[in-house]
């Protein structure tokens, strides 16, 4: 992909797999090729979890924080290796370690998700991530992603 930065949902529905209403990533605000990102999303009272997480308390889940960053992480594999959404090759989400939630995040924060890649060896990929509102960080985590070949499914 060969685009000016910042990359709006159409561009990133270029290089990601997910749609509505599991589409996590808004904006790709800067990148190093191949190395890292930041991206943003924008957390509304309109997404459907908040109906039953938690009515009196709206709180966006840590598990989709930690989903936002891998697909950010997902973009940094998309821009390296050429993979696109019906390209029969998708990155997924195979395991985290040392996830910390530090802060809720609340409709109208806006999650700022960085990513970088620590190591790619063969079909595995590492990832040091984090999302911040503003200058408190709200999540951290390495996450690890496995390159598979989906046109041989059956």
């Amino acid at each position: 992909m060969d685009k000016q930065l910042p990359f709006d949902i159409r561009d990133i529905m270029k290089l990601l797999p997910h749609r509505y209403p599991f589409l996590l990533v808004d904006r790709v605000i800067a990148h190093e090729p191949g190395q890292s990102i930041t991206a943003i999303k924008n957390v509304t009272y309109n997404e459907q979890f908040f109906v039953g997480h938690f009515p009196e308390l709206p709180t966006f889940p840590g598990v989709l924080m930690l989903e936002a960053l891998a697909q950010a992480s997902g973009i940094i594999a998309a821009l390296k290796s050429g993979l696109r959404p019906d390209g029969g090759m998708v990155l997924y989400f195979a395991g985290i370690d040392n996830a910390r939630f530090k802060r809720p995040v609340v409709p109208g924060d806006q999650l700022t998700l960085m990513s970088t890649l620590d190591k790619q060896k063969r079909d595995l990929w590492k990832f040091s991530a984090k999302a911040m509102v503003g200058n408190e960080l709200a999540c951290e985590a390495e996450l690890l992603c496995v390159l598979k070949d989906t046109s041989k499914a059956a």
